[in-house]
């Protein structure tokens, strides 16, 4: 909640920044991206040693470094100082929050394992929904350099503490995972034996879901990043545009839990569709918007949309490939969302500057959303080393 709460609020801090240092959006935005891409390559590293060491060590190292990451955001005064305090030390940061902490809950959860995921993943939704109001109103009452220091300390004393609470996973701590039972014992060690990396790369869905990860971030990431300056941009207030950003965290709660309860059911698959439905919607929506109301609708079906497909990344990997190597694989696959996210929002930054407008950049987000359904229509399931048909 506190580590995707305060990456969330990057767009907040977006003018103030920019009111300073007369920095171009593209070039701001450039720091997000590279935290993004760091985060991603190192998640793959995160991922193997979650599966050698436990989360507890990797979120404790992790953790230390974003925070210490915000609190050097608060002495940046050149460009590349915010590409290494931002880019490098946050993403470093940040690349311990979703491999070791999905990865973990797969392995502890055989039965309802979407739903528990969503519910772990409602944490981002409640995070989203808190912080960027929350650091609107501190930038107002102090500004954006003491706001970096009150966040950057919150996030060191909070993420780290929680971080010692973890646990391995349960087949090397003498447990089993709940749900496992003597009729689903087959289905736990066919999953347990799962694929290796190198296996794994080999099968076609492996590229399948790499691309529907890029579709799904870089979607996601560019309304991180954007919204608030395209909001403020249509004349209205920081707070009001904050409160749009709040409110699609505000649904993603809601779609984590509704739709992760529903992928068990009828398969991660299919809410992958329904998500890229909604998202590209949501886009071709967003362009003609100009009213509040407009906006807060966006933001509804937009944070539907990033619920669905932003929970069932796990579940969908460690239902085609196994838990035996599901840290490494799944942040490999992980890379797809970096790259996604990195290059969504410098892109639209990039369109603005040129443009002036982020239309443009609002309809390469739909195209981009709906080559994503395209491509969860065409996933099909695998067959594990057992000859069992894997799930999606």
């Amino acid at each position: 909640m506190v580590a995707f709460g305060v990456y969330s609020a990057f767009g907040v801090f977006f003018k103030p920044v920019l009111a300073e240092f007369g920095w171009t959006r593209a070039m701001t935005s450039g720091a997000f991206s590279l935290s993004m891409i760091i985060s991603g390559l190192l998640g793959i590293v995160m991922g193997g040693l979650t599966d050698r060491l436990g989360p507890r060590i990797v979120l404790t190292l992790c953790g230390s470094l974003l925070g210490l990451g915000y609190l050097l955001m608060s002495q940046i005064g050149a460009v590349w100082q915010l590409y290494l305090f931002y880019g490098v030390i946050i993403g470093i940061g940040m690349s311990g929050t979703v491999v070791p902490l999905l990865s973990t809950v797969a392995k502890w959860f055989l039965k309802r394992r979407s739903m528990i995921t969503g519910i772990v993943l409602t944490s981002s939704g409640i995070g989203t929904l808190i912080a960027p109001p929350v650091v609107s109103r501190l930038i107002s009452a102090y500004d954006w350099r003491v706001s970096y220091i009150i966040l950057g300390s919150v996030v060191l004393v909070v993420v780290v503490l929680a971080a010692q609470f973890l646990k391995r996973d349960p087949v090397q701590m003498g447990q089993i995972p709940y749900g496992e039972s003597v009729g689903r014992e087959q289905e736990l060690k066919s999953e347990t034996g799962g694929f290796s990396l190198k296996e794994a790369v080999y099968a076609s869905q492996f590229w399948v879901v790499f691309a529907m990860f890029f579709c799904t971030a870089f979607c996601t990431f560019t309304v991180m990043v954007h919204i608030i300056p395209h909001t403020t941009d249509l004349g209205i207030s920081a707070t009001t545009a904050a409160n749009i950003l709040a409110a699609i965290g505000g649904v993603n709660i809601i779609s984590r839990v509704v739709l992760g309860s529903a992928a068990d059911r009828i398969g991660n698959r299919q809410v992958y569709i329904i998500g890229f439905i909604l998202m590209s919607a949501a886009f071709f929506w967003l362009v003609p918007a100009t009213q509040i109301w407009m906006l807060y609708l966006f933001a509804v079906i937009f944070g539907l949309a990033h619920g669905g497909t932003g929970t069932l990344s796990s579940p969908l990997v460690a239902g085609l490939f196994g838990l035996s190597s599901h840290g490494l694989i799944f942040g490999v696959l992980g890379l797809g969302i970096t790259i996604g996210g990195a290059v969504g929002p410098f892109v639209a930054g990039y369109i603005f500057d040129v443009t002036g407008s982020y239309q443009l950049a609002f309809l390469v987000c739909a195209a981009i959303g709906t080559a994503g359904l395209i491509l969860a229509v065409l996933l099909t399931p695998i067959r594990g080393k057992q000859g069992k048909i894997m799930t999606i």
